[in-house]
């Protein structure tokens, strides 16, 4: 198995460097590739602008998605946006790694995919869900948090993590991926796992690293998340009420 993880952390001594190397080495030791691309350390330019493209559509104004169709057609796509399609069309499972800022992701992997998911080329009106190009590949998001537990879920403080992650799991669903079931690590403090001290966090951040290791070696065993697909619309995108019940 194939595997490649994006990771979206600016500090490589932080408890998601932590996480990505933890997987490295339990995937490779179970005889699969990783390769990983860390976005910060990368210098990854998140923003959509017309200065990635060479070979533009119109001069006088920017229009993404008309660009990105054109630099598809064209094979004039910036290299930085074609190692990570190359990256993706090589693997077999996809992990996004990044710690939960504001509720949501950084703002990194929201640009990661506003670039690298190429319209016209990636996804089409009909080529999306459960018939997009990524289709038959799995992708699993690990994601930190900084409070416990106990205050995620439902109505809790932090939120609920079916809520908070949703725009990202079915982004990768748009995409044709199928969708595990998220590893979240709860109650990670401070920026670094180096310095987190002796006693009962660190024995509790440790153990969490092998429970980590055990998810990736039995994902085999996993089925992915339950998600609408083209079955479940009408021609208006509306959802078809014998599949609501």
């Amino acid at each position: 198995m194939h595997t490649h993880i994006v990771h979206v952390h600016p500090e490589t001594a932080s408890y998601n460097g932590a996480l990505t190397r933890t997987a490295e080495h339990a995937l490779r030791t179970a005889g699969g590739m990783v390769t990983v691309t860390d976005l910060y350390r990368a210098g990854f330019d998140p923003v959509e602008r017309f200065g990635h493209y060479a070979n533009r559509v119109e001069a006088d104004r920017f229009a993404a998605l008309g660009e990105q169709r054109n630099a598809w057609a064209t094979d004039t796509l910036p290299g930085d946006v074609v190692d990570e399609i190359d990256n993706l069309e090589r693997a077999d499972l996809v992990i996004l790694q990044f710690p939960l800022w504001w509720h949501g992701p950084p703002a990194m992997l929201k640009g990661w995919m506003d670039r690298v998911f190429i319209s016209g080329g990636l996804y089409t009106r009909k080529m999306r869900y459960d018939a997009g190009y990524f289709r038959g590949r799995r992708a699993l998001i690990s994601v930190t948090t900084g409070a416990p537990r106990a205050a995620f879920g439902q109505g809790s403080r932090g939120g609920d993590f079916d809520t908070l992650l949703w725009p990202v799991q079915y982004s990768m669903h748009y995409m044709g991926f199928s969708v595990l079931r998220p590893f979240v690590s709860y109650g990670v403090q401070g920026h670094g796992y180096s310095y987190e001290g002796e006693g009962r966090l660190r024995d509790r951040l440790s153990r969490n690293l092998d429970d980590w290791s055990s998810c990736l070696l039995s994902l085999d065993e996993v089925e992915p998340l339950s998600v609408p697909s083209w079955a479940d619309w009408n021609e208006d995108g509306s959802a078809i009420a014998s599949r609501q019940n």
